[in-house]
């Protein structure tokens, strides 16, 4: 016999931490600037394989049945008592950037774990069966495109556009789902989810500032990321006059400048740009630069004025090129995403939950991607947010939540999941 769904669930918040901990020693590195320990297990390493075998194990112990599809997304499904019923998912990612913390994506997926655990030990069983997913690269650090397993789950990509995708040294991604052994068998299209819930660390300052345990989200903002190469002249650095150069050093410095001076002239509502990788070739001291690679990441919560600021950028870039005879620039687009409204139905689920929790909460909209936002194409999708020490930094070692903090988030997360999947 069965228990009845209690009102709210509450997790093992020392097993949880424990879960973090222990996967956070995967791909772990001593981080020379900051003095702590970090995380570098970007997607499809030999990190990111042992990781993703830990989880799977820890699914498998869970009582989950485990599936791959041929992106290398993972999903664990524990059955309800109508398996016909479209399941209720979560999940998140946990591929890194190169210097990670402990709680990026992996919170979401540990999470779920979690409540699948505790379901299980409390005897709960649900109408609809309860799914945690982990997509591949998500971070887009290593193959150029962000939110890449969900992506094509959801179908805005295709299978065969992600599997010819290659990384810095030219291994595709296809390769390398072959050589970790994670090219699963089964089809990369998801059927729609009943719902979709994700938690995840907030990356941000605003649940701190308002002194909140947990974030309603209500959206993700656009993003655009493109990748620029700048062609000039190399020279000689002492015999070169300057009327005669062609830096391409110089060029990749006045994109730089002018994409902060969009920023700040407010024309573009609340942009945000960000040059995150800029290289420069030969990369001598004594020559000037010949070619100039760098990334472009923009980011607004407005659809329109983002159109802008990519139109504004493109002027520029055909002005700069214009300006020196000799200079040529060529981009090259990594990823677009249009800003994406969340769900209000699960929202509001989210909210009723964290009340009787009795956790304070506010509605925000995201700053960073998330697979979240792709499987919105597929169900009703929201997230939730629990808040980051050190003003929320993230991408590095000093991200931090605290073992409460992760509770109360996977706590909202289980009370959710429980009453979505009790739906009809």
């Amino acid at each position: 016999m069965t228990n009845p769904a209690p009102h709210t669930i509450s997790v093992d918040a020392g097993r949880l931490w424990q879960s973090l901990m222990d996967l956070a020693e995967i791909g772990a590195y001593d981080d020379e600037r900051t003095g702590l320990r970090g995380v570098n297990r970007l997607a499809l390493t030999d990190a990111d394989a042992v990781g993703r075998r830990q989880v799977i194990t820890w699914m498998e112990q869970a009582g989950l049945a485990v599936r791959v599809d041929r992106m290398g997304n993972i999903y664990g499904r524990r059955e309800g008592t109508d398996p016909a019923a479209a399941p209720v998912l979560t999940g998140s990612h946990i591929d890194s950037v190169a210097t990670a913390g402990a709680f990026d994506g992996c919170l979401g997926v540990l999470g779920g774990i979690e409540v699948v655990r505790t379901l299980n030990e409390r005897g709960i069983t649900t109408r609809r069966p309860i799914e945690v997913g982990v997509f591949t690269e998500e971070e887009g650090v290593r193959f150029g495109t962000d939110m890449l397993g969900s992506a094509v789950a959801a179908g805005r990509l295709t299978l065969e556009y992600a599997h010819a995708l290659t990384d810095r040294d030219g291994r595709t991604l296809g390769g390398e789902l072959a050589r970790t052994g994670f090219d699963g068998p089964t089809g990369v299209r998801l059927a729609p989810p009943h719902a979709y819930v994700e938690c995840h660390i907030e990356q941000g300052p605003v649940l701190a500032e308002n002194d909140v345990e947990i974030g309603v989200v209500t959206g993700v903002q656009g993003i655009s990321w493109q990748e620029i190469t700048i062609h000039g002249r190399a020279a000689h650095a002492g015999t070169t006059p300057t009327h005669l150069r062609v830096d391409a050093g110089l060029a990749a410095a006045q994109i730089v400048v002018h994409l902060r001076s969009m920023v700040d002239s407010g024309s573009y509502g609340d942009l945000r740009a960000t040059v995150g990788h800029l290289v420069v070739h030969p990369d001598l001291t004594n020559i000037v630069p010949a070619r100039a690679e760098l990334t472009v990441d923009l980011r607004n919560p407005d659809d329109a004025r983002m159109a802008r600021a990519e139109k504004a950028l493109a002027a520029f870039l055909r002005e700069l090129e214009n300006s020196l005879p000799g200079l040529s620039l060529t981009t090259r687009r990594m990823a677009r995403t249009a800003h994406v409204p969340f769900d209000e139905g699960v929202q509001k689920v989210i909210a009723q939950a964290a009340d009787d929790h009795g956790l304070e909460h506010i509605s925000l909209l995201s700053g960073a991607g998330h697979d979240a936002q792709e499987i919105a194409a597929l169900c009703p999708t929201a997230m939730i947010f629990v808040p980051g020490e050190y003003d929320g930094i993230s991408h590095n070692p000093r991200e931090y939540s605290t073992p409460e903090a992760c509770a109360h988030g996977i706590d909202v997360l289980a009370t959710t999941l429980l009453r979505l999947a009790g739906q009809d």
